[in-house]
């Protein structure tokens, strides 16, 4: 049994996350994810030296700050995922990919933090904490064909040639996708995958604005028809 945090210490806790919010809140205010110490430290009627009590430096928040957005964005996916039945692998392609949309135009700044261009100046730990959250939230999508594969329904893709260098990464990278996932079939993940993004960062940072909402709806659950189809994926 743990003893009750002391007062100190959830006052401790509530300023870390006090910065963080207000770190957030200056990237959806400034459209940027370069935030500075300086202007946190405005925010909140502190002095910049104060945040180091609490963050070595802005590598330390921002390390911080990416792997929850990873997190955030890997369990709103898998909770879209799950709302479909286990069998029902094209259905669940869309839920995931609706999620990973829905995400970036409500969190645009978080989702540039992650999947963006690379924060200025910022070098992510290596094999930290950032890492491993976003193996977890990436890693939805390669449930969808380990699955798809366990139930017999994995088809082909329409591109089969792997070159060895791909072959190579696939076994080293994912090695969750064993003997199930041939190597043709992770190389046509990722292809889905660069498909997704490609149009969530079209629609997040605006470029579809000049559709209507019921032409940019129809041609967003299109895409991601063709990419199942062009990745084997069943999607009736």
């Amino acid at each position: 049994m743990t003893d009750a945090p002391t007062r100190r210490e959830r006052q401790r806790a509530a300023t870390v996350e006090e910065i963080k919010d207000v770190a957030r809140g200056l990237m959806r205010k400034q459209g940027t994810v370069d935030v500075r110490f300086t202007d946190i430290a405005k925010e909140m009627g502190m002095t910049p030296p104060a945040l180091y009590r609490y963050f070595a430096d802005r590598d330390a928040l921002l390390t911080e700050l990416i792997t929850e957005a990873y997190r955030e964005l890997g369990r709103e996916v898998a909770d879209a995922r799950e709302q479909r039945d286990p069998d029902d692998i094209g259905g669940r392609w869309i839920a995931v990919g609706t999620a990973y949309r829905n995400w970036a135009r409500r969190e645009p700044e978080q989702f540039a933090l992650i999947l963006g261009m690379p924060v200025p100046g910022y070098v992510a730990p290596e094999d930290g904490p950032t890492t491993d959250a976003a193996k977890d939230a990436m890693g939805q999508l390669s449930l969808l064909f380990i699955r798809a594969a366990e139930l017999g329904v994995l088809q082909e893709p329409l591109v089969r040639e792997v070159s060895d260098e791909m072959a190579a990464c696939a076994a080293e990278k994912h090695p969750e996708l064993g003997g199930l996932v041939p190597p043709e079939s992770f190389q046509a993940m990722m292809q889905a995958w660069a498909t997704l993004h490609g149009f969530t960062c079209l629609d997040a940072y605006g470029q579809f604005h000049w559709m209507t909402d019921e032409a940019r709806e129809a041609l967003f659950v299109s895409t991601l028809r063709a990419a199942a189809l062009a990745a084997g994926i069943p999607t009736d």
